[in-house]
């Protein structure tokens, strides 16, 4: 059962692997043998805390599905898949740090009305002359 660090447990059961012939490097090894691997994980099944799951599920669905072709060997390809199902299990564990507004700085507030300045000059440049 591989474990993923903020606590979630994924068990075998939630796992589904498929095999099939890939692009890439390898030559013509690539036709003769099933190196893509594509892992599907049942989200409904880990195991963690009931907040946790529900941000996984929100932000992947019911089911991830992870692809990893690019090595020659099914089974290197195997150990990348799982680690990119580890790698968004994670992510999507992680509580996003909560955004303090603050006011902008004075210069920002110089800097950008020196930019519309200078718009609003370039676009008056483009104009055709007006003749009276």
């Amino acid at each position: 059962m591989p474990t993923v660090k903020p606590g979630i447990k994924i068990p075998t059961s939630a796992l589904t692997w498929r095999f099939s012939r890939s692009s890439g490097p390898g030559g013509q090894h690539v036709n003769t043998s099933d190196s893509k691997v594509e892992l599907i994980c049942d989200l409904t099944q880990i195991r963690t805390s009931p907040h946790i799951k529900l941000r996984i599920i929100e932000k992947y669905g019911e089911q991830l599905s992870v692809v990893a072709s690019t090595q020659r060997s099914q089974t290197q390809n195997r150990r990348l898949a799982m680690e990119k199902l580890m790698e968004r299990l994670e992510k999507a564990a992680k509580v996003p740090k909560s955004r303090t507004a603050t006011k902008p700085t004075r210069a920002s507030v110089r800097n950008r009305l020196e930019e519309k300045k200078r718009n609003s000059q370039r676009k008056l440049e483009r104009r055709k002359p007006v003749d009276d």
